[in-house]
């Protein structure tokens, strides 16, 4: 079954009825029970005003994958309150060696039906604390090109992620200030911040780096802040479950993020 997988339209794989179709079939499907985007990218934005939940929420089944897909998370949370699976992707999965892969690993576990408890080092940015709330977010320019749509995210004592890839330094500050005049940032519980990859500056130097510049944008508020989770466009791209409730520790050891049943 492989539908419009191999086509091409400039830059996206098919037009949108072709890309469109393929996912309304796999969401209706009463006999699938887990959706893999093929790869992230661009373009899934562009379906969101199209797709039809009606089959989906008779027979609701995983979603899962990352980058350009953060937009059908929050389609899917938004719209039904569904958990997804932010994971990696057939496309990432030649960079892996097999099943026992850490990252692919992660997510056959979560397949399975079982939520992870993630560790993680201490880092000179964090701030410490304890949250609980839902986990939400993803790719912060997919995030931010949601502002003002239905597909907004309520963050108000949710557990924000946020991981980016190949983007200017400028241009993060820009989003960081987009989601904190939306009212995104002021009342979280806690803030994730995963994999900031492949970042640019430009001939005048902006002063920061990626992750000093996420710290700087929430510096007036009192939440616990994570760095460096193993998440994102980075080839440990460990799972985890969004829309559903976890507890963040941030301390002078590191941090914990644990699912809470």
């Amino acid at each position: 079954m492989t539908g419009s997988i191999y086509k091409r339209h400039h830059q996206f794989a098919g037009e949108d009825k072709d890309r469109l179709d393929d996912l309304q079939m796999m969401l209706d499907h009463p006999d699938i029970k887990a959706i893999f985007c093929a790869r992230g990218g661009y373009g899934t934005i562009r379906l969101l005003s199209r797709i039809d939940l009606k089959g989906f929420a008779a027979h609701p089944k995983w979603v899962v994958g990352f980058s350009d897909i953060t937009v059908l998370h929050a389609f899917l949370q938004m719209r039904i309150g569904l958990a997804t699976i932010h994971a990696a992707m057939p496309y990432t999965f030649r960079d892996v060696t097999g099943r026992e892969d850490p990252a692919v690993a992660s997510l056959f576990r979560i397949l399975k039906g079982e939520f992870p408890s993630y560790t993680i080092p201490a880092h000179y940015l964090n701030r410490e604390g304890t949250g609980t709330g839902i986990l939400l977010g993803g790719n912060l320019s997919l995030l931010c090109s949601l502002t003002g749509t239905p597909y907004q995210f309520p963050m108000r004592e949710a557990v924000l992620f946020l991981e980016e890839v190949d983007e200017y330094l400028y241009h993060i500050d820009r989003m960081m200030q987009n989601l904190k005049l939306a009212g995104m940032l002021e009342n979280l519980a806690g803030l994730v911040v995963g994999g900031l990859t492949d970042m640019h500056d430009n001939e005048v130097p902006f002063g920061m780096d990626a992750a000093e510049i996420i710290r700087s944008a929430v510096e007036e508020f009192d939440f616990p802040v994570c760095f460096d989770f193993p998440a994102g466009h980075i080839k440990e791209n460990m799972a985890m479950v969004l829309g559903r409730q976890v507890s963040l520790i941030v301390n002078e050891e590191g941090s914990q993020l644990e699912y809470i049943d």
